[in-house]
């Protein structure tokens, strides 16, 4: 189990930081009161073998800060528990220059949790003081004042990727069929109708894209492959820029006209080819069971 305390000064970009943590796959809490920490970790622990795989928490962050005021002085209390617990933990402090978090302020409007009865920059000093002892203990300290979003998400992801692949970005791959729509939230659509389709082949008829029979035919026209080649190419170049840019979720839609045979083979194939190149990828065959011709003909074939 892998656990992230983020602390650090008031409009130093922890929201931000457990925005970017929460997609690398931790589970976030944010202004976790400390003294609920141990008790929060020991609870997840003992109940963690209930969960099937796919379900298990496996790395948590939680951020605490002054926000919670007078609660915040329990943290080093809720530090010594762990350590009596065993409990391996890192704890990341993001700072910025005193002139830098002041502009931050001033134009996101917000009021600084400590400016009760004073002025931001002498709730600034403060913060300091206070927070002082946890960014001695800190194992990492970041300095967020020249970094942009890009940046700072970036560097968080070289900290905390736990594989080869670019987890930075995940896509979902979804075939589809155009007779049922084109998925609305699709930032790139791929039109696959211009191949020969299986439907009219009387033994592949009953068949989807993921059976063997119907994958070979798909593939066996050059223009599948050229295609193909042609799209992974595309979205090899096109891919790195999303990252740049911010994006965390790319969809790309693959459609014939049903959406059971041609739009599956080659979400599949685009798929593998992507995964082929250390990219998160997702599968979806969102109309392969729609169509009830397939499943009518089935049943008296059964019958």
């Amino acid at each position: 189990m892998e656990i992230i305390i983020l602390t650090g000064m008031s409009g130093a970009g922890k929201s931000l930081a457990a925005n970017y943590l929460e997609d690398m796959g931790f589970f976030c809490i944010d202004n976790l009161p400390p003294d609920l920490l141990p008790g929060l970790i020991d609870s997840f622990a003992r109940n963690s073998g209930s969960w099937s795989p796919d379900e298990e928490i496996r790395r948590m962050a939680f951020v605490m800060d002054v926000r919670g005021l007078s609660l915040f002085d329990g943290i080093f209390p809720a530090l010594g528990r762990l350590d009596q617990m065993a409990v391996d933990y890192r704890i990341i402090f993001l700072d910025a220059a005193d002139h830098v978090l002041l502009s931050r302020y001033k134009q996101s409007r917000r009021n600084h949790p400590l400016a009760q009865g004073q002025g931001i920059v002498e709730a600034i000093a403060l913060e300091r003081t206070r927070l002082s002892p946890i960014r001695d203990l800190a194992d990492d300290v970041i300095d967020t004042s020249n970094l942009t979003p890009n940046d700072f998400r970036n560097l968080l992801y070289g900290m905390f990727s736990v594989s080869d692949r670019d987890e930075r970005m995940t896509i979902l791959i979804q075939s589809f069929g155009f007779k049922y729509g084109v998925p609305l939230d699709c930032d790139n659509i791929i039109d696959v109708r211009f191949i020969p389709n299986p439907y009219y082949i009387e033994e592949l008829k009953l068949k989807s894209g993921l059976d063997e029979a119907v994958r070979r035919y798909v593939m066996s026209f050059e223009e599948s492959n050229k295609f193909m080649a042609m799209q992974e190419e595309i979205f090899e170049y096109a891919i790195p820029f999303y990252i740049r840019e911010g994006k965390v979720r790319l969809t790309i839609g693959v459609g014939c006209t049903g959406g059971r045979h041609r739009s599956v083979v080659l979400a599949e194939d685009l798929a593998n080819r992507l995964r082929d190149n250390n990219l998160r990828v997702v599968i979806d065959h969102r109309d392969i069971e729609k169509d009830t011709r397939y499943r009518s003909d089935a049943d008296e074939d059964k019958s």
